[in-house]
């Protein structure tokens, strides 16, 4: 169902993006838009890991180093019949983990200081379980793909606007092309419904990593104990680096996010994460 979603979600930013084009009165600032955004997103595909393990100031660890947390991750990615990603720690005391890399076979995953002193190992062999499988679902490329399509609609969005205030908008047929009051409405409302379709499918990833997740460690009660108490830690030690551009990456949101509205959330409502998992559990 969650891949069914994720489909619908980049069917509708797709045909968001052809109605832009149409708005503007062409292809050709369409295409413009797209091959921007696309090469941007291009750089980020193949580069983003290295960037966001940067950011983080995260190290990477070898089975020497860190043998139980490297065995543990060994041992899940045998079990997921994966490639060895490479493993990294962040020095933080904020409870968080996340994967990245552009496919299995370049893949890192990276867990917190913190994330390891308040979960027991079965809890953090469920976090683990959970990353690796945004890892075999390919949730980097599928982020990447949502992205490229609200970067291009944004970008399209404020060509849009400076076209209507300038009257050079719209299509031969003024009635066809909706008229200034249309194009800045569409100018406005579409990047946003871009951003909110690429949030729900950011959410949509999460429950799928969830269960394959719970699949992969056969534990899914050890998950929904481990997102109960990351849920509670992170708001009472927030990530200081961490930014909104890179939320949507870890296990649970680092902001605190306290007074936003789930709607712009990137990350699923928690007491819905656990009941999936506790209903996984019981067989229902």
């Amino acid at each position: 169902m969650n891949r069914i979603k994720t489909t619908f979600l980049l069917t509708c930013l797709t045909l968001l993006l052809v109605a832009m084009g149409s708005a503007i009165g062409g292809k050709s600032g369409m295409i413009i838009a797209f091959v921007i955004a696309g090469g941007m997103n291009f750089f980020s595909y193949w580069y983003s890991d290295k960037i966001v393990l940067k950011m983080y100031k995260a190290r990477e660890v070898s089975e020497t180093e860190s043998p139980a947390f490297y065995g543990m991750v060994r041992r899940l990615s045998q079990q997921a019949a994966m490639p060895m990603p490479k493993v990294y720690i962040i020095p933080t005391e904020s409870p968080n983990a996340f994967a990245t890399g552009r496919n299995p076979q370049n893949a890192a995953v990276a867990a917190t200081e913190g994330i390891m002193r308040i979960l027991s190992e079965d809890e953090l062999e469920g976090v683990m379980a959970h990353e690796l499988a945004h890892v075999q679902n390919r949730d980097t490329l599928i982020s990447t793909v949502a992205a490229t399509f609200a970067g291009a609609i944004s970008m399209l969005g404020s060509m849009l606007q400076w076209a209507a205030i300038f009257g050079t908008g719209g299509s031969e047929d003024e009635e066809e092309g909706g008229g200034m009051a249309g194009s800045l409405a569409m100018a406005f409302i579409a990047p946003m419904a871009a951003m909110l379709i690429q949030m729900a499918v950011s959410r949509s990833r999460e429950y799928l990593a969830d269960a394959s997740g719970a699949k992969i460690c056969g534990k899914p009660l050890a998950l929904a104990g481990a997102l109960r108490k990351l849920h509670q830690a992170s708001q009472a030690v927030p990530m200081q680096e961490a930014t909104p551009a890179t939320s949507h990456m870890f296990i649970v949101n680092p902001l605190t996010g306290a007074s936003m509205m789930k709607l712009f959330s990137t990350h699923p409502p928690m007491d819905e994460r656990i009941a999936r998992l506790e209903a996984m559990a019981s067989g229902r």
